[in-house]
């Protein structure tokens, strides 16, 4: 009789227990938008974009190793305040910062190449925000390429090129799968490669005009 009455008791008190339907739902923490952090990351694009194009205005005054240690600083330096910002909001979104903000966060973290291993972790998270179509899905496909290449991988969207010195002409760092590279590329709303890689020949040819003239090439080879 105590036994029976034992179990009766244990049920009662599991019945009692029993999640109700809205305990289930997950809490989510509300994302407020962040003027400031979408001003400190405009203000620190705008030397990222210098150190990672070619020497211009006083910058041209420089030797190439002191522009080597000034892009080598401005990366180092960036790397770790996105990674201060990385661990409070992990990957930044349109929620957080609009689509620029998130823009800018996520092309720092390209340049990011001398730390693949804090490149890798940002990819992680952004996969998660592309999936909730908080995040750019080209955008991930570049990232996903560079983790790639700097891991000693090959590239799945072909996002990474280099140039033909000859022809001035860009082609793909180590692709997987040729084939079929235009397929994933159009899933993540990216452009077919050739026309991609045409775009890229045209901007080396287009900088480095007086280089390929001396050589005796007046335009550059397309696909």
């Amino acid at each position: 009789m105590k036994k029976t009455l034992q179990i009766l008791v244990i049920g009662i008190l599991l019945l009692g227990c029993k999640e109700k339907p809205s305990d289930k739902k997950e809490i989510q923490e509300e994302i407020i938008f962040n003027q400031d952090l979408v001003n400190e990351l405009e203000r620190m694009v705008k030397i990222d974009q210098i150190a990672a194009s070619v020497p211009q205005g006083k910058y041209k005054k420089l030797t190439l190793k002191q522009w080597n240690s000034f892009k080598d600083s401005v990366f180092t330096t960036h790397q770790k305040k996105l990674k201060q910002i990385f661990n409070t909001y992990g990957f930044v979104g349109f929620d957080l910062a609009g689509e620029n903000g998130s823009k800018n966060f996520w092309l720092m973290v390209q340049h990011s190449d001398h730390n693949p291993d804090f490149q890798l972790e940002v990819l992680k998270k952004m996969k998660l925000e592309v999936d909730k179509k908080n995040a750019n899905p080209s955008n991930y496909g570049y990232l996903v390429d560079r983790v790639y290449l700097n891991t000693g991988k090959k590239q799945v969207f072909g996002t990474q090129a280099t140039y033909n010195t000859k022809t001035g002409q860009a082609y793909p760092k180590n692709l997987s799968d040729s084939l079929n590279v235009n397929q994933r590329r159009k899933a993540l709303g990216l452009k077919p490669l050739e026309m991609y890689l045409n775009d890229l020949t045209k901007m080396h040819f287009e900088m480095n005009q007086e280089y390929y003239r001396k050589k005796g090439i007046v335009k550059p080879k397309l696909y």
